[in-house]
């Protein structure tokens, strides 16, 4: 097992691409704690089936935008499991919509929740795996991070700022054995993408050279790389998981 043993933190665990990173990361050991913002019944599911693998996972709700809940959320990790080996920031929200019809208000939530959060956590856990000269910081961006996506320019915004943020800290925190990388999916099977309809999902299969959506297993199996001893070497890297889109 590629993770037994290490001490995970996942935001946004509980479903769609964190669901999948948190399984992947149960196969391999992990003990985990998965943070969630409101959906209560996913998150049960989620916990009984890691449970059901002979896994510990414990569930942490709450707001990561929020500064104070997020040092909450690392120092319960500490405080209980001793250390944090490896963070992974996946808590996100979307918005559908012409750049003309986007408020301050959506702006300032987008942000929040898809940039903020991931320097909420990061800063919270970090002079923790100084200390200890060792951990793993795996972001979740997404290929609109770098290509940008019409009809969700802050959404794009936000992952293009993961992108830089990531490739920046891993300079800073290279020399204390701190990896940091970023994952960018492509189009994955989520129930953030189920407001598509059909002729949409066709067309945009048809943009993938590889002839379909991804799934969450596969993102989740990515990460597990990128926490892993397999990717020693390996930081301020932005690993693109998109069928070649």
């Amino acid at each position: 097992m590629k993770l037994k043993g290490k001490v995970v933190v996942i935001t946004g665990g509980t479903r769609g691409i964190g669901k999948g990173i948190a399984l992947e990361f149960a196969k391999e050991g992990a003990i985990l704690v998965l943070n969630y913002f409101n959906d209560d019944e996913s998150a049960r599911e989620t916990l009984n089936q890691i449970s059901s693998m002979g896994n510990y996972c414990t569930l942490f709700k709450g707001d990561v935008s929020n500064y104070n809940f997020s040092k909450e959320l690392i120092e319960y990790t500490l405080e209980k499991l001793g250390r944090v080996d490896v963070l992974v920031n996946n808590a996100a929200i979307s918005k559908i919509g012409l750049f003309m019809d986007d408020t301050e208000e959506d702006f300032d939530k987008i942000m929040s929740v898809n940039l903020k959060s991931v320097f909420n956590t990061t800063n919270s856990v970090v002079n923790h795996m100084i200390s200890r000269k060792e951990g793993s910081i795996i972001n979740i961006s997404s290929v609109w991070g770098g290509e940008g996506a019409a009809c969700e320019v802050l959404y794009s915004a936000s992952k293009g700022a993961i992108n830089s943020f990531t490739k920046a800290l891993a300079k800073e925190l290279a020399l204390s054995n701190i990896k940091v990388n970023a994952i960018a999916p492509g189009v994955i099977e989520t129930k953030m993408n189920m407001w598509m309809k059909e002729e949409e999902r066709v067309e945009l299969t048809e943009e993938i050279p590889m002839g379909r959506f991804g799934s969450v297993s596969e993102v989740g199996r990515a990460a597990v790389f990128l926490a892993s001893k397999d990717s020693s070497y390996i930081t301020g890297e932005i690993l693109n998981v998109n069928g070649g889109f």
